[in-house]
């Protein structure tokens, strides 16, 4: 069995459980995903099998990756590719397809997705600097001042300072599937997941996830 897939942060909303109790939910869009290339341990060293999601026109595509999957005899233009390791890659053949079926409701879930790019951020909205007093004669009131100590007449690395921030790969771990819709490939966690609406994500089995 196929250990992820790929899918599309819809949005978020909320549901009530048994008990009444609101739980935010996350909607996402998940496959239906297509094997485009087998690895095993003789060939590559390794076990892992390559699939492809969202189908697309000759003319979206490069030219490498047409001839990848042309290769492969998948039959489709697919835009995105991705690599899931499995313990026996012998269970896999070109063409394959998987869906959301391959995950349980109730199921814990690791979700990896890039994180909404802020652009350059100073500490305060970056770190959560407290930042100084507003009030008249306080001339620092954002600024992280200092970069420590002037003994070694340098400023170490892994510092907090004003710079890029987000645009990074984030995986959300431990979340739970409270929705599980086949017929329209649709997955529901519990809580929030990094990424715009729209973005791309990976939803993958967590180790001891029921």
């Amino acid at each position: 069995m196929l250990s992820g897939i790929l899918g599309k942060k819809v949005g978020m909303t909320h549901i009530y459980d048994e008990q009444g109790k609101m739980l935010p939910v996350t909607v996402i869009e998940a496959g239906p995903v297509y094997v485009t290339q087998v690895k095993n341990e003789r060939n590559d060293g390794y076990n892992a099998v390559q699939v492809g999601y969202e189908e697309i026109s000759d003319k979206k595509l490069t030219w490498p990756k047409y001839g990848h999957l042309k290769k492969a005899g998948v039959g489709r233009n697919l835009r995105t590719l991705r690599e899931f390791r499995v313990d026996n890659s012998s269970e896999f053949k070109a063409g394959q397809e998987f869906n959301v079926g391959i995950f349980e409701s109730g199921e814990k879930v690791v979700v990896t997705g890039t994180v909404k790019g802020r652009g350059f951020a100073g500490v305060v909205k970056k770190y959560g600097f407290a930042g100084q007093h507003m009030s008249h004669g306080f001339m620092t009131h954002r600024r992280p001042l200092s970069n420590g100590a002037t003994g070694p007449q340098r400023v170490f690395k892994g510092g907090k300072r004003p710079g890029r921030m987000g645009g990074n790969t984030v995986s959300q771990q431990g979340l739970k599937i409270v929705i599980l819709d086949a017929e329209r490939n649709l997955i529901g966690v519990d809580g929030p997941i990094p990424g715009a609406n729209g973005s791309l994500v990976t939803i993958k089995k967590m180790a001891g996830g029921k």
